[in-house]
């Protein structure tokens, strides 16, 4: 389907800037084959009138290259209410370009590959929030924006990684309660109640990247480079955050990089998160370890192309369904932007405290 793309001198002279940018990741013999994609894809972008929403864990040459807002869930969240493209298309996994649907709901919206999935998403239904709310009524559910629409038409808000102990001390403030369901992340939950006096309620689902770290592996990383800063997502487990030195959202961790820079760097997260961080900051050397997220791989610059030129993979969702879920999505939009610390100190489980675990 692309095979007549060739690396010619205008594609070459196109492309110069993002090559610039990513040829400490990609090689010259890959990047013959891909800035063809990369300047076919912009241009069917401007034909199109589409944009393209760039997750964290996209590939440098899908980040840097055609992603038109890149970030995490919250800021694509945010910038899928606000854009004003006819077709987006969502480079990350299919309950991202279910939330766009859902806020743009007269756009197209477009998934390059159906099979882009999340472990998160899978491991909750809208069916088991029912049954949570008939055990705890009256308590409100907070639901990570990792999942499906089904399960956020039956939340009261949502939230991400980025805002978790915002939106929870928000909901309970508002709600004048002392408890608050956060579903369905395990981790997530256990490192939020490590942050607020708010009484957790949580539920057993793992991000099947994050959960396989542990506290061996920053021990080892810290023997191998004792000079390494250590970053870690909130959805590991809270051992492996009280052992790093800083645990915050994809965003908070790249915000972190590019004001410190420190000389040695690892990120506890997906492999592609530090690729895209390097190409921004120069002096910073990154050490694994990393591990691959299967669903987020799944999108190449070849299936974004064929999305754009067959108009593949449609993402619809039920209107009654969209409609329910859009209150608890735009709620969570509605809130202030987290705070990004003014000084990186140690932001991570402060103190234990046990969850209730469903």
């Amino acid at each position: 389907m692309t095979a007549n793309l060739a690396f010619t001198p205008d594609v070459e002279r196109l492309t110069q800037p993002i090559w610039e940018k990513v040829k400490g990741h990609v090689t010259p013999m890959e990047w013959r084959t891909q800035a063809p994609l990369i300047a076919e894809i912009n241009r069917l972008k401007r034909e199109r009138n589409a944009v393209i929403l760039a997750h964290n864990y996209m590939t440098p040459d899908i980040f840097h290259g055609v992603g038109d807002f890149v970030g995490d869930s919250l800021a694509l969240a945010r910038e899928a209410a606000q854009s004003s493209a006819a077709v987006i298309v969502q480079a990350g996994v299919h309950f991202m370009a279910e939330t766009s649907k859902i806020l743009s709901p007269d756009k197209t919206v477009l998934i390059p590959d159906l099979k882009a999935g999340c472990s998160l998403a899978a491991s909750i239904t809208g069916a088991d929030v029912r049954l949570i709310k008939q055990r705890f009524p009256g308590i409100p559910v907070v639901t990570y924006v990792n999942t499906t629409a089904d399960v956020k038409a039956e939340t009261d808000i949502c939230c991400t990684s980025a805002n978790a102990v915002q939106v929870v001390e928000s909901v309970a403030k508002a709600w004048g309660t002392d408890r608050v369901i956060l579903i369905p992340d395990e981790f997530l939950a256990r490192n939020v109640a490590c942050q607020t006096k708010v009484g957790i309620i949580a539920w057993k689902g793992r991000c099947e990247v994050h959960e396989r770290f542990n506290a061996q592996d920053i021990s080892d990383m810290r023997l191998a480079y004792p000079g390494a800063e250590i970053l870690a997502h909130p959805e590991c487990p809270v051992e492996v955050l009280e052992a790093c030195d800083f645990a915050g959202s994809t965003a908070a961790m790249n915000d972190y990089v590019l004001s410190r820079k420190p000389r040695q760097v690892v990120l506890i997260t997906e492999c592609s998160m530090a690729g895209n961080v390097a190409a921004d900051v120069v002096g910073t050397e990154f050490i694994g370890p990393c591990n691959l997220c299967p669903h987020m791989k799944r999108i190449t610059l070849e299936n974004i192309h064929d999305a754009l030129v067959y108009n593949r993979h449609e993402v619809t969702v039920a209107p009654d369904l969209a409609e329910r879920a859009r209150l608890a999505v735009q709620r969570m939009i509605d809130l202030p932007p987290p705070a990004i610390p003014a000084r990186y100190d140690l932001v991570k489980a402060r103190h234990h405290v046990a969850v209730e675990l469903i």
